[in-house]
């Protein structure tokens, strides 16, 4: 069983460079650096998708907005749901003295 090659960032924008700048096809480029082929071309689809935010690396990512308003809508209905419940037992505890 072989270990995964991880490459750093600067490695794969060094490669999309090349291949960008069409002095060779991709499939000599890639025998070049010693990589597939099929994998230069799905760094540059994930640097074109994703541009900056692209090759971050493996570790928790940073939230960005979008994730922080999703999380705190959730939270924010949980505490809604909390506070209901907490008002109907009140209601009930009120009728039973």
């Amino acid at each position: 069983m072989t270990k995964r090659t991880t490459y750093s960032k600067e490695f794969k924008l060094e490669a999309l460079r090349q291949l960008d700048l069409g002095a060779k096809p991709g499939t000599e480029i890639a025998r070049d650096l010693g990589i597939r082929r099929n994998l230069l071309y799905k760094w540059q689809e994930q640097l074109s998708q994703n541009g900056e935010g692209a090759f971050q690396g493996s570790g928790r990512k940073p939230a960005n907005q979008s994730d922080k308003v999703v999380r705190l809508e959730k939270e924010l209905a949980e505490v809604k749901m909390e506070r209901d419940i907490l008002k109907k037992a009140a209601y009930f505890a009120r009728d039973l003295t």
